[in-house]
């Protein structure tokens, strides 16, 4: 089961490479529950599948590497590194032409052979500071 999992959290990245929101749903199951610190309204499959077609409009070259995955269980822990070049606008902060890199931690908890669960670690404040919307000192 854990190739079959890792399988599905790589294809979990790739709807986020290419912006292919049709993955989810493929590969979420019909109620799965986020848990996304960054913004708390993110909790469902629908506001995460809009979530990530507005950060693919604010950063149009937005790119997630995975760089390490642990399954056990039912579960797997993903360590992955997020990229994008700052367009447009992206959620209400104006374009700054910056590009960003930063890193995050996923844990996915499988039912059924879909992700029903996912909980949310990223340097969001990184990402902010490197586009400018936050001062480094």
């Amino acid at each position: 089961m854990s190739e079959e999992m890792r399988a599905i959290v790589k294809r979990s990245k790739e709807m986020w490479n290419t912006g292919n929101i049709g993955i989810a749903d493929e590969i979420y199951s019909e109620n799965f529950v986020i848990d996304y610190p960054f913004d708390p309204k993110i909790c469902d499959l629908e506001s995460y599948k809009k979530f990530v077609i507005e950060t693919r409009k604010g950063m149009p070259d937005f790119n997630i590497a995975i760089e390490d995955m642990i399954a056990e269980n039912d579960k797997i822990a993903c360590r992955w590194v997020a990229s994008g070049t700052h367009k447009v606008d992206f959620f209400g902060i104006p374009a700054s032409g910056k590009k960003a890199t930063w890193k995050g931690m996923s844990i996915y908890r499988f039912d059924s052979g879909k992700i029903a669960e996912a909980w949310y670690s990223e340097d969001a404040l990184g990402m902010l500071q490197q586009l400018g919307v936050i001062p480094t000192e």
